[in-house]
C-alpha cells in the first residue's frame, strides 16, 4: 500500500531541492526524518513537512504504522518561473528567473 503527499509552488531551484531528495529516497522514514533534520539546506524543511504529510496520509487513511514505512519515491518537478528584470549600464536589462518547485512523496509499507 502506498500514502502520498504533494506541496506545489515552493518558491525554490528545483535543481537545489533535487540535491536533498537524493539522499532521502530508499530510506525508512525514521532515518530520513533524522537526516532531513541535520541537513543545512533550506530544502530539507519543505521535504520534511511533505513528508510527515505523507506519513500523516498513511496513518489516517490508510491504518499504516508510521514507523514501518519507507521513501519509496520523491520527486521534484519545475513550477512556472516569475521573471524579473534586472536593468543594466548602457540601457541593457537582464532576466531574473525565480524558479518554483512541485515536490511529491510517495511512502510505501514495503522496503523500497
Amino acid at each position: 500500500m502506498e500514502a502520498r503527499a504533494v506541496a506545489r509552488y515552493i518558491r525554490m531551484s528545483p535543481q537545489k531541492v533535487r540535491r536533498t531528495i537524493r539522499l532521502i529516497t530508499g530510506m525508512p522514514v525514521k532515518e530520513a526524518r533524522a537526516t532531513l533534520d541535520l541537513m543545512p539546506h533550506r530544502a530539507a524543511r519543505a521535504i520534511r513537512r511533505v513528508m510527515d504529510s505523507a506519513a500523516a496520509n498513511a496513518e489516517n487513511n490508510h491504518d499504516m504504522e508510521p514507523d514501518e514505512l519507507w521513501v519509496k519515491g520523491a520527486q521534484v518537478d519545475a513550477g512556472p518561473t516569475l521573471k524579473r528584470w534586472r536593468f543594466a549600464s548602457g540601457g541593457r536589462v537582464g532576466m531574473i528567473r525565480k524558479r518554483i518547485s512541485h515536490i511529491s512523496v510517495v511512502l510505501s509499507d514495503e522496503e523500497a
